[in-house]
């Protein structure tokens, strides 16, 4: 039996000799890069947190003690420390969460995957534990350096600064990395860190040196250190950032010396006040493919060859891509168009824009409110931004969209990627929510490409836009074969015709393809019924209110929420235009999703042809009042 074998909960784990602790490790390590290459996931965050976690699980006592991991995809060790070692399903209906889930264990509290929150959550849990005399109970945040460039883990520290006596410890896990390498002010401050860190080392090697050079070894060593005392103080105060907010210090430690690191946070727990302790990590580590990689380390990965490290399945054109192709293109005809990345470069394909035009890139780090303020000023100043984020990292930046974007009507085009069910990841990552709050934003444009052609096109329409804000959305994966219009009235494409429609189904981007099946089975069923992509959805065309009249029934299917999204939009303007005809719209369900592939999760939620059909086919049956 191996050590992680027997490992069943924390307590198992305390009682493994000290001297055992790297094979447990390496242990680990194997673990993760076989099962990992059999599901995909985050393997290289993982790799780096290995002897961190041990030592949190041998120093704390969760779950009495609270952990709280920041985006949570570095918690796949905590997963194997407190039991979870059935890695064959990850990620996968009926199998483990790519984060942090209350359903799987007591031992997890926050499952949100959004960045920089972390120390707001555990700054919270420590003040109502302290309100509830709970004083024995200690409260971790652990949160990386790429997440600490977010602005919501720095109105945490503000607060927590302000409570001298709180028992809180924040482990910084600095592997100078969120995707791609971490910028910023704090970056440099964090490796103005790292390196006294590798100047304590060197003197420490020298000290040993000397020492053991009678009498003149010593005395050469007192000058040594004194030189080096007066260097730190004058370029590097000890007091640094953190303490100069009321924040105790402790490191730079390294994180891959379990013993190091326990002693450090068992120092921190006896404080009881708030302690930041700096751990370096490597991400990727004890496995050469992750930690070689340039780009991102392995930070997400599909499943691959263990030994080789090499994909198993050579990945085809992505929707992602054909956005990348066109800003390269745009690049080069427009010196005004300019993009902007919440520190996901390479994830939302910018990172072919940036090698061609590296001075109109801009990477803010995890900070959604600040790119799209900044994008608003940028587009005062003259220049047309492109806002590339995950769909539903949006949700952060609404205030700004709306009151900083919209209202001063500023020509930024924001692109969404991975909008509608992403499905894996679970329900912090499922793009459902940017339509429904785009739809109120008074003057903004929003298109829903079906396919790889209209990605390229829309986003020309949307730059042209220079006074208000455009959205360009597409979900995540393979693009398909380009869908081919019959016929375009103003902007939106008939997909198919009829001359007298019963039905007219209007399809929203990647439902459009859903929307033709739809078609065809009514069709077999003596029904007239004509197909529309609207393309541009808001605001709603005039020439799709026109064909609305000419139909008894629409048909809207979207994948986003029903509630406030393009059905509930259409209605609205048909309602408006007098229109008599009847709105069906089928979209995803006000709920949070449960982990699964994108297409488990339609098929739960009834986004396929089969079950609009099926519910469609009782009422609009010929003869039928289909009003």
């Amino acid at each position: 039996m191996t050590l992680l074998e027997t490992i069943s909960g924390p307590d198992d784990l305390k009682g493994i000799p000290v001297d055992k602790l790297d094979d447990l490790a390496a242990e680990i390590r194997q673990f993760l890069v076989d099962s990992v290459s059999k599901t995909g996931g985050h393997l290289g965050p993982n790799l780096g947190v290995v002897e961190l976690t041990i030592a949190m699980h041998r120093v704390f006592d969760s779950p009495r003690d609270t952990f709280v991991f920041d985006t949570g995809h570095q918690s796949y060790v905590h997963k194997l420390l407190t039991g979870r070692h059935d890695f064959s399903k990850l990620k996968k209906s009926g199998g483990l969460s790519g984060y942090p889930s209350r359903e799987e264990s007591e031992h997890d509290v926050v499952e949100n995957s959004h960045a920089s929150t972390s120390l707001s959550w555990a700054e919270g849990i420590a003040k109502a534990r302290r309100l509830r005399g709970e004083v024995d109970r200690h409260t971790v945040a652990v949160i990386g350096d790429g997440a600490l460039t977010g602005g919501m883990a720095w109105e945490a520290l503000n607060n927590i600064s302000a409570d001298p006596d709180l028992p809180l410890v924040i482990v910084l896990n600095d592997n100078e990395r969120s995707y791609a390498p971490t910028i910023g002010g704090m970056a440099q401050h964090l490796a103005m860190m790292r390196t006294m860190h590798t100047y304590d080392q060197v003197l420490d090697w020298g000290k040993s040196r000397l020492q053991s050079t009678p009498k003149v070894g010593n005395k050469m060593y007192e000058a040594l250190h004194g030189v080096k005392r007066g260097l730190k103080d004058m370029v590097y105060p000890d007091t640094g950032v953190f303490e100069s907010l009321g924040i105790k210090y402790l490191g730079p430690i390294d994180g891959h010396d379990e013993q190091a690191v326990e002693t450090a946070l068992r120092r921190a727990r006896d404080y009881g006040r708030p302690t930041l302790v700096h751990v370096i990590t490597q991400k990727g580590r004890g496995y050469k493919p992750a930690y070689s990689d340039e780009a991102d380390q392995w930070h997400g990965i599909g499943k691959f060859n263990p030994e080789t490290g090499l994909p198993f399945e050579v990945s085809g054109r992505i929707w992602t891509d054909e956005f990348s192709d066109e800003m390269v293109a745009l690049g080069g005809e427009r010196d005004d168009v300019v993009a902007i990345t919440a520190a996901m470069l390479i994830p939302v394909g910018l990172d072919d824009f940036a090698k061609n035009y590296p001075e109109r890139v801009f990477d803010v780090g995890i900070a959604e409110q600040h790119a799209v303020t900044m994008a608003s000023g940028l587009s005062y100043g003259g220049l047309h931004p492109v806002v590339a984020v995950y769909a539903t990292f949006l949700n952060r930046a609404f205030d700004q969209l709306l009151m900083d974007a919209a209202l001063h009507k500023q020509g930024v085009t924001f692109v969404l990627d991975r909008a509608g069910v992403t499905g894996s990841d679970g329900a912090s990552h499922n793009g459902m929510w940017d339509m429904s709050i785009c739809s109120i934003v008074p003057g903004l444009h929003l298109a829903a490409p079906r396919d790889g052609a209209q990605v390229r096109e829309q986003l020309r329409d949307a730059v042209e836009i220079d006074d208000a804000p455009s959205v360009i959305r597409f979900p995540k994966g393979d693009v398909g074969e380009p869908l081919v219009a019959e016929r375009r009235i103003g902007r939106l494409d008939v997909m198919k015709d009829a001359e007298n429609p019963d039905v007219l189904v209007v399809g929203v981007g990647s439902m459009v393809g859903v929307a033709l099946d739809v078609a065809q089975t009514l069709e077999s069923d003596g029904l007239a019924v004509q197909v529309v992509d609207p393309r541009w959805v808001f605001p709603v065309a005039p020439e799709l209110v026109e064909l609305a009249a000419r139909a008894k029934h629409v048909v809207v299917v979207e994948d986003n929420l029903v509630e406030a999204g393009v059905g509930s939009a259409c209605a609205r303007a048909f309602r408006e235009a007098g229109v008599a005809a009847g709105v069906d719209t089928y979209g995803i369900p006000k709920e949070f999703l449960l982990h699964a592939s994108r297409g488990e999760v339609l098929t739960e939620i009834g986004l396929t042809a089969d079950a609009i059909t099926a519910d469609l086919r009782p009422r609009l049956a010929p003869g039928k009042d289909v009003a």
